[in-house]
């Protein structure tokens, strides 16, 4: 494991910070909310969709973005998804439509962007994927990729993991809440992951099943493992939301969480980290939202045609008890 841990360190000290996503009133249904126009006169003018709301680290990015957007001068088109492909895929159309400067998009899904990445292309709209990439192996499709290495974050909660159960009998039963089926945390996670605990026979994910990033699917999810699977020793979620969920159905079943049933989990929201101070949550690797000025600052790059890194990576850590305790009271988001 030692090497493992090494590459693993060397990423993470190389990660440099990075950026994702919107802003506006969260009000949106996958169409555009601008009056029309854009790319004219100085002010540049960002299209921007959003994956949705789905979670209070989505929440604290598009906050992260709107207020960037309005100290960078920038105007700020935005679109929420709201979960759905369709929706995105409209709105980057009605940017394109509007001749906005820069186009900016988490993807829902990583598969089926290079025909509307095509169209934006041949207006001369540059394009950043933001949070989340894509599949398309034509990389002349989008300018770069901001966000963070969701491989690595999966890498660094299963080397918590290894290191916690060292010299200790198996098995150690584990139950997975997967992310959103086909969005890039949800598959990247779950491999990084599976790539650090397959070292070790002892280790046995018993049940993985999508809590769609949302609290009360967490804890729905979470509900059915319990009935169904008696002997549950850890438990790892893609973010902290589905992880809070799964609390309450832990504590509701009689169990102790953190105690009873380990907990792992990805994002270091201000919940996520209040629980990890109690004791709830054991560990949490953080999947930084705060990715606004770095957004702006390469949107402002690109529309000047500067040559821009095709791929920047977020600054993050992870917390445990005593981590999460001390970053509390300064913790934004």
């Amino acid at each position: 494991m030692r090497s493992l841990e090494d590459v693993v360190l060397k990423k993470w000290s190389a990660a440099v910070l990075a950026g994702a996503l919107a802003v506006g009133a969260l009000a949106g249904c996958g169409g555009d909310d601008g009056d029309g126009g854009g790319g004219g006169g100085d002010k540049l003018v960002m299209g921007f969709s959003q994956v949705g709301a789905e979670s209070g680290w989505r929440t604290a990015n598009t906050k992260s973005i709107q207020e960037s957007a309005a100290a960078a001068g920038i105007e700020l088109k935005f679109s929420d998804a709201q979960g759905k492909q369709e929706n995105q895929i409209k709105a980057i159309r009605s940017f394109i439509a509007q001749r906005v400067d820069v186009i900016a998009f988490s993807p829902v899904v990583e598969s089926g962007w290079d025909p509307v990445l095509k169209e934006a292309k041949d207006a001369n709209i540059p394009v950043i994927l933001t949070d989340r990439s894509v599949d398309s192996t034509d990389k002349t499709l989008y300018k770069t990729f901001i966000g963070s290495d969701f491989v690595l974050e999966g890498q660094k909660a299963g080397l918590w993991l290894t290191k916690e159960y060292e010299g200790k009998p198996g098995p150690v039963n584990i139950v997975e809440l997967q992310g959103s089926p086909g969005a890039a945390p949800a598959n990247d996670r779950k491999a990084g992951f599976a790539e650090v605990i397959k070292k070790d026979p002892k280790f046995k994910v018993i049940a993985s099943q999508t809590g769609q990033f949302t609290r009360t699917d967490g804890k729905e999810v979470m509900e059915a493992f319990l009935k169904t699977y008696p002997d549950i020793d850890v438990l790892y979620a893609h973010n902290d939301d589905m992880g809070l969920g799964a609390i309450e159905a832990i504590e509701a079943a009689g169990k102790k969480p953190g105690t009873d049933i380990k907990i792992v989990t990805v994002d270091a929201v201000k919940d996520g980290m209040t629980a990890l101070s109690q004791g709830k949550i054991n560990f949490i690797v953080e999947c930084s939202p705060l990715l606004g000025p770095q957004l702006m600052d390469l949107a402002k790059k690109v529309k000047a045609g500067e040559q821009v890194e095709t791929r920047v990576l977020t600054e993050e850590t992870t917390f445990n008890k005593e981590q999460a305790t001390a970053a509390l009271p300064t913790r934004k988001y």
